[in-house]
């Protein structure tokens, strides 16, 4: 067989290679919790009576932000004030 005809063949049903795979993976809905659901509301802007109505988004209990920030968000080591750069090559005078 050549490798023409061996690459048209088609994949069965319970193949499990990467195209097939991946295939498989976009299909499936999204379960990110960015992604909203039917009880969010996006936001939407409309003309009532000549005057722009404009309704912000929301969000279900369930995709609301938190007030806290994510996790890798914190202060490793705090030294102080910064130290300000100062080039070895010129020299400098401090002033009190």
């Amino acid at each position: 067989m050549s490798l023409q005809k061996y690459l048209r063949l088609p994949h069965t049903p319970d193949c499990d290679c990467s195209v097939c795979w991946s295939r498989r993976e976009l299909a499936k809905p999204a379960l990110s919790q960015s992604t909203p659901c039917d009880q969010c509301r996006p936001p939407s802007c409309a003309l009532v009576d000549g005057r722009w109505q404009v309704t912000p988004r929301s969000f279900c209990a369930k995709h609301t932000p938190s007030a806290r920030p994510p996790k890798y968000w914190h202060v490793i080591h705090d030294s102080g004030k910064p130290t300000p750069y100062v080039p070895l090559g010129q020299s400098f005078d401090l002033e009190f």
